[in-house]
């Protein structure tokens, strides 16, 4: 298949793609980031990535001398999957997201024209592409990555979208002080708590969106030091940020004596996560049984909050709640 044939494809690929994230109902009717998606060419972000195959992972990629491998890899960059696209011994290190959950993630982050928005987790440059599409090439999107490869590669592939957002190799974590203050702050990898940086850097009313514990929290920042929201519905999985502290797995001690059907559940185990560290496992499976398992739009998260005791300063961590960050559940997230 000739250069004129895989453009084809690519734009028919693309469409279905729209078509499909459009069904999820991902943009609730907003035509802009439908705009973006037609227009942004996911492939010049992923010219390979790895597919799971028997005893590990099949790389595909643009330059394969097989035109059918070529075609496999084209379909492949417009499938509504998230796709691995570095490895690292066996580790997967960057991925290109989920596009219907980017799609979800960008119309909850509610960006406004001229707003100021901090990418942490560059990934493959898309997702700051899409952005870019949105809001303009003035200097309005940042993008930051510990990995220098990673960014190199994502400054490579936003240069051939024809997109310049800035790019900065540094801790997502520390956010990046030098270009803030920012009205949104969006992450794409996985973090066990809100960095107070973050909230620094994000003015007053601004919007931090952010996974955590298997989960999506938005919070609305106050000031400086306090932001408060809570979580989407969506379950969300990412690869873990590099240079702050990484979550851990789902701890093994304390589920003895919890029952299986607590424990194979999704509800009950973004419980664990959001609690590890506040709550044990048998005060989680306590409060999950008691609430009748509450799905994760019953939580939210308070940074610089006092945990719910009201003769606190209201900047002493960061606190988990369900239902009301006054009520009776609260426990402490990780600094």
């Amino acid at each position: 298949m000739g250069s004129g044939g895989m453009d084809e494809l690519a734009a028919s690929a693309r469409a279905a793609l729209v078509r499909e994230i459009e069904l999820s109902g991902a943009w609730a009717g907003d035509p802009v980031w439908r705009a973006a998606f037609e227009a942004v060419p996911r492939h010049l972000f992923v010219p390979y990535y790895y597919v799971g195959a028997v005893g590990g992972y099949e790389r595909r990629w643009c330059g394969h001398p097989d035109p059918a491998a070529r075609e496999r890899w084209l379909r492949g960059a417009y499938v509504d999957t998230p796709l691995a696209t570095r490895l690292r011994d066996g580790e997967l290190v960057s991925s290109s997201s989920q596009p219907s959950l980017m799609a979800l993630m960008l119309a909850e982050l509610r960006v406004a024209d001229g707003d100021r928005v901090l990418e942490i987790g560059a990934g493959t440059g898309y997702n700051a592409a899409l952005l870019c599409h949105r809001l303009g090439d003035d200097g309005l999107v940042t993008t930051v990555d510990l990995d220098p490869e990673i960014t190199e590669s994502a400054r490579r592939h936003l240069d051939a979208a024809g997109y310049h957002p800035a790019v900065v190799t540094g801790d997502g974590a520390r956010g990046v002080p030098e270009r803030a203050p920012y009205d949104r702050i969006i992450a794409t990898c996985a973090l066990p708590a809100v960095p107070r940086a973050w909230v620094a850097q994000c003015r007053p009313g601004g919007r931090i969106l952010t996974p955590l514990a298997t989960g999506l929290v938005a919070l609305t920042v106050r000031d400086a030091g306090h932001a408060e929201g809570r979580f989407l519905s969506t379950p969300a999985y990412f690869v873990p940020l590099r240079g702050g502290e990484r979550a851990a797995e789902l701890p093994a001690p304390g589920l003895s004596g919890i029952p299986r059907r607590a424990r194979d559940d999704d509800r009950f185990r973004f419980l664990l996560a959001l609690t590890r560290g506040g709550l044990d496992p048998q005060e989680a499976y306590a409060l999950w049984e008691r609430e009748d398992a509450p799905p994760r739009e019953r939580y939210g998260v308070t940074v610089g909050g006092d945990g719910g005791d009201s003769g606190g300063d209201g900047d002493g961590g960061a606190w988990a709640w369900l239902d009301d960050p006054e009520g009776p559940y609260v426990w402490p997230l990780p600094a």
